[in-house]
């Protein structure tokens, strides 16, 4: 395979799987790769030269690495900027007055969370409106999440502790976390009782975001069918409830008090 600094890292995985390895080689921020839901979701949107900004390293690194696992470089395009790579269609016709601006940055490093500011922000946009955010990461869950509700995205990563993420609104559409939440600990102590014995417990109170999203999925994956997950959390995890619900499994909510929320996830 013939590969460039626009080769999409999902398509480099799929022509050989060792290369997952050669690549989390190159730089401890891509651990995250190991997760097959986050892997699919970010490699497929990512190429070389944006891994690298992420990555904190160089296009170069990826060659040297690939290279011995049998894959070409296209010397003619070695280094292409992602500038010049097709943009969205409201990202090219995009005009100042469209755009409004979040930076999230403050809030997450003051320890809060910012969901519900963006969802104000969301809500409030109008159509053909674009809601820009600065975050330090690509917000991917935040993504997947506002794209199922039909809204068009870009991330464009400044370097490596500045992403700019814009999303597009073409239509009325409104963001809602109560559907996704209400009545959820229906049934609790039931569960309880018919996995005794069978419990695995994480605590993602103390990780920063997206870290409990990560963790969370993490676990699932090596999670035997007759286990359930027990998972101490300091809020109700929105972006991960449509990701479980997708991917058949089960959930309860219970909210302990402010700052303490406790899941119950199961193979349905």
């Amino acid at each position: 395979m013939v590969i460039n600094s626009g080769t999409k890292i999902a398509a480099i995985l799929k022509h050989n799987p060792a290369a997952l390895d050669a690549i989390i080689a190159i730089s401890p921020k891509f651990e995250k790769l190991r997760n097959p839901f986050l892997r699919k979701v970010m490699a497929g949107r990512t190429s070389i030269s944006m891994a690298a900004k992420v990555g904190g390293c160089k296009v170069e690194d990826f060659f040297n690495r690939l290279k011995p696992l049998g894959f070409d470089i296209d010397t003619g395009k070695a280094i292409i900027d992602e500038e010049k790579k097709p943009l969205p269609p409201f990202i090219v016709a995009l005009k100042k007055e469209q755009i409004i601006e979040l930076d999230v940055r403050p809030v997450i490093a003051a320890g809060q969370d910012p969901l519900s500011i963006i969802v104000k922000e969301v809500n409030a946009i109008q159509p053909g409106q674009v809601l820009k955010i600065t975050n330090s990461f690509e917000p991917t869950p935040l993504m997947v999440l506002l794209e199922k509700q039909g809204f068009s995205s870009y991330a464009d990563a400044i370097r490596d502790d500045w992403v700019e993420t814009y999303f597009y609104k073409s239509s009325a559409i409104e963001l809602t976390t109560r559907e996704t939440t209400t009545d959820k600990s229906n049934g609790w102590d039931e569960i309880l009782k018919q996995y005794e014995n069978h419990i695995t417990t994480i605590d993602v109170r103390q990780l920063e975001m997206p870290g409990p999203m990560m963790t969370i999925l993490e676990s699932l994956e090596t999670l035997p069918e007759n286990m359930l997950l027990y998972v101490y959390h300091k809020r109700i995890p929105v972006f991960l409830l449509p990701e479980l619900a997708d991917r058949k499994f089960g959930y309860r909510i219970k909210e302990i008090s402010d700052g303490e929320v406790h899941l119950l996830i199961f193979k349905e």
